[in-house]
């Protein structure tokens, strides 16, 4: 079996590397946003156009990134959402809604000071963790059929 596994949410830190990184010799592949918050927020503008007001700048950014979002939700397996700490993340519980509604495995990550934030959002997860390590073991456990030493 071979996984499909999108990996949303905060792009301050550096959780991806810490999974991909976990998960070598799974037989995983992974797909993410744009982890460049510069490029991220003005993609629109740069291939379309400069925008005088900042909400159609961000209008244009936001939908050009849908575009790779949706594809990347709908082809994955299991969609791995992290709230971090420092930003409210709104396009991590979007992303998160989407792929609950299209019958997706989600598994979010989040700190217990979000516990009670994110109670709906959790409510739909299939796991619900606090750090890359239990998301790599949960890969394993749902490829091989192990549990962690």
């Amino acid at each position: 079996m071979t996984l499909s596994v999108y990996l949303s949410g905060e792009i301050h830190t550096d959780w991806r590397d810490e999974i991909v990184a976990g998960a070598e010799g799974l037989d995983v592949t992974f797909s993410a946003p744009v982890a460049d918050h510069d490029a991220s927020d003005d993609c629109g503008v740069a291939i379309m156009g400069a925008e005088a007001d900042k909400f159609w700048h961000d209008n244009k950014g936001a939908k050009l990134n849908a575009i790779r979002t949706r594809k990347a939700i709908e082809d994955a397996d299991i969609v791995v959402v992290r709230f971090g700490e420092k930003y409210r993340q709104w396009n991590a519980a979007f992303d998160a809604g989407f792929a609950a509604a299209l019958g997706k495995s989600l598994i979010v990550m989040h700190g217990a000071d979000h516990q009670h934030a994110l109670k709906e959002v959790d409510a739909a997860a299939l796991a619900v963790t606090e750090t890359p390590k239990q998301v790599i073991e949960i890969l394993r456990y749902v490829l091989t059929g192990a549990l962690p030493k």
